[in-house]
């Protein structure tokens, strides 16, 4: 009995195990394949709440994640790029996307699973193009899906003979409460609502729980999944924790409804497997399909009572970075080459200010270890990005207009600084991640190199400055202080890297402390270097005027 319990367990957390990691690897496969598409969708398609649900539904079918979507979600908010309304719509139509994976699950297709399997590893394994390689992420990733299902199958194959699970499953029936309890605690401790619903439909199948008792655990389940989002959101900005929020409510709303409609419900998913003649499996899907599309149709004429009630529940003001371009006008570009460079240049102006905000919050994190240093400096990291983008496609259709050599001279001195304002923030970036690194292996620094560290970015932030201080003013003086300090950023970081050598030498720091030390001061004489980039060519502008 003891053997026969322990194989069951472990097939059970077995199949569950090789299942999350089918859903992962799959969906990370379909992410790679769709690429910045997923960021696109979102950021073009949610003006308003109908077109955020379909945004919402296609980008979770593509990824295979709800949870996945809403990080996403959390990142354009935070950015500025969405507000808390089209964040709802979004997360509403993450519910409906995730029911495609039950559906999957619904065609029972086992015996592709083992071939699948095969197909995804030889993909991966001899072929090194990654398109091919994302492909077969998808075949791996769709095969251990199915075959983690079959081992869960064959796991709780035993509970069917089980007296306390048979009396667990007449309670849930008679209490549906009950039943929603405990879909929604398996869910949180699995963090998976793919997961839980593929058991669900397992056991069903089986014969081991009825309709009446199943349908109150797939409410659950939906409750059950917003606990990644409310995990993700501990400690993040209010406007994670306002859509966390927002998944929670929308999905405790809809099970309150479901439950009060639980007799209606019931027999109309009976209704429907005999008229469409569903197995087992399908029929909890199009339960699952149901639900979520219904409580969607239901709550979405009611998202901005939904947005006062988490203001409320979430009280504060957050800070978000305005990423959308203030100035691009696309009407100018017809009238005025000049106008449209002059609009251009503020852009590029606020990339300068954003490269510095986010060059002051590293250096904060480097003292602090604050992760929300880290959070606000993703966030402009991400305005950074997509004003490059924005900017650059600006410029390009500026190009297209007959330029007098000064406005050619302009334009390139523009489309220079777009660049390397986009690059100081990669370098702002990437030391951030080493401080990671460095709080992650526990690694101190000597009170000297903290000092010289301290050193290194208030010289750096003096060059930045400086540097969009000579764009902003056309100042060839500032452009030539900017020379001049990055000339003695150059000479600390040799210094300081001479001074470092010392310290190792004398047992003072560890060769690991020792490395994040010289590459945060790389990464800042590189800032150095592309502030010079941009105040080169307003040296240059300025000679050719002259000229």
């Amino acid at each position: 009995m003891n053997y026969d319990l322990q194989e069951m367990i472990f097939t059970f957390i077995g199949g569950l195990g090789i299942f999350l990691f089918g859903i992962k690897y799959m969906g990370d496969g379909l992410q790679k394949t769709a690429g910045d598409r997923l960021r696109y969708i979102l950021d073009k398609y949610t003006t308003n709440p109908l077109l955020g649900i379909l945004a919402g539904i296609v980008v979770t079918i593509l990824i295979q994640s709800s949870s996945g979507t809403t990080v996403i979600v959390v990142g354009l908010v935070s950015a500025g790029l969405m507000n808390l309304r089209q964040a709802i719509g979004v997360v509403m139509g993450a519910n409906i996307g995730t029911t495609i994976t039950a559906f999957i699950i619904g065609f029972n297709v086992k015996e592709a699973a083992l071939p699948a399997i095969a197909i995804g590893a030889f993909l991966i394994f001899f072929f090194n193009k990654e398109r091919v390689q994302y492909i077969g992420q998808i075949f791996f990733g769709f095969g251990a899906l199915f075959y983690g299902l079959t081992l869960m199958g064959d796991g709780m194959a035993p509970l069917e003979s089980s007296v306390w699970f048979r009396e667990l499953t007449v309670s849930m029936s008679d209490n549906p409460l009950l039943g929603v309890f405990v879909g929604t605690i398996f869910t949180v401790l699995v963090q998976s609502s793919s997961a839980t619903i593929g058991i669900l439909q397992e056991l069903y199948a089986g014969g081991m729980i009825d309709i009446k008792a199943a349908l109150p655990v797939l409410f659950g389940d939906n409750i059950g999944t917003t606990i990644t989002a409310v995990l993700a959101a501990l400690g993040a900005s209010i406007a994670a924790k306002r859509t966390a929020a927002a998944h929670v409510i929308f999905n405790i709303i809809g099970t309150i409804l479901f439950l009060i409609a639980l007799p209606i419900f019931s027999n109309f998913i009976t209704w429907i497997t005999g008229a469409l003649d569903l197995g087992p499996k399908m029929q909890i899907a199009f339960a699952h399909g149901t639900f979520n599309v219904v409580n969607t149709l239901i709550q979405c004429w009611f998202i901005a009572q939904i947005a006062w009630l988490v203001q409320k529940i979430v009280p504060g003001t957050d800070t978000t970075i305005d990423s959308k371009p203030r100035h691009l006008d696309q009407n100018i570009l017809n009238q005025s080459s000049a106008l449209a460079l002059n609009q251009a240049k503020l852009e590029v102006l606020r990339m300068g200010e954003f490269s510095k905000d986010a060059l002051a919050k590293a250096q904060r994190y480097t003292q602090s270890h604050d992760k929300k240093d880290v959070s606000e400096s993703q966030q402009i990291e991400y305005a950074i990005n997509h004003l490059n983008t924005e900017v650059t496609s600006y410029l390009v259709k500026v190009a297209a207009h007959d330029l007098s050599e000064r406005e050619s001279n302009e334009h390139s001195l523009l489309m220079h600084a777009v660049n390397d304002f986009e690059r100081i923030g990669d370098h702002v970036e990437n030391i951030v991640e080493l401080v990671d690194f460095q709080i992650v292996n526990r690694i101190q620094f000597t009170s000297s190199a903290k000092q010289e560290l301290d050193d290194m970015y208030a010289l750096t932030q003096e060059i930045v400055d400086c540097a969009v201080r000579a764009v902003e003013e056309d100042d060839v003086t500032r452009a030539r202080k900017v020379l001049e300090l990055e000339g003695k950023l150059d000479a600390l970081e040799r210094s300081f890297r001479k001074h470092h050598v010392l310290r190792v030498n004398a047992g003072e720091c560890t060769g690991q402390a020792g490395m994040i030390f010289v590459d945060l001061l790389s990464n800042l004489e590189r800032i150095g270097d592309h502030a010079v980039n941009i105040t080169d060519l307003v040296l240059e502008q300025r000679t050719a005027l002259t000229n």
